[in-house]
């Protein structure tokens, strides 16, 4: 079994088109339709994605507010 994949923006009227597929006529196919992931960054995780940066990697973290410190 092979796997063609291809993306194609639905149309105004609600409709796609496919041509130039690589099968032979009569051969019998599935077809799936699916929506695309979006690329947008998720209100949960709204740093995914971000560059980020240590500017001290090695140092102490709060450590004026430590109890025990003082």
């Amino acid at each position: 079994m092979s796997i063609y994949r291809i993306e194609i923006t639905i149309l105004s009227d609600g409709t796609i088109t496919l041509s130039d597929l690589p099968f032979q006529a009569g051969d019998k196919v599935e077809i799936v339709v699916r929506e695309r992931e979006s690329k947008k960054t998720s209100k949960r995780y709204p740093l995914r994605g971000k560059p980020f940066r240590y500017d001290n990697p090695f140092d102490s973290v709060a450590e004026d507010t430590w109890s025990v410190m003082q």
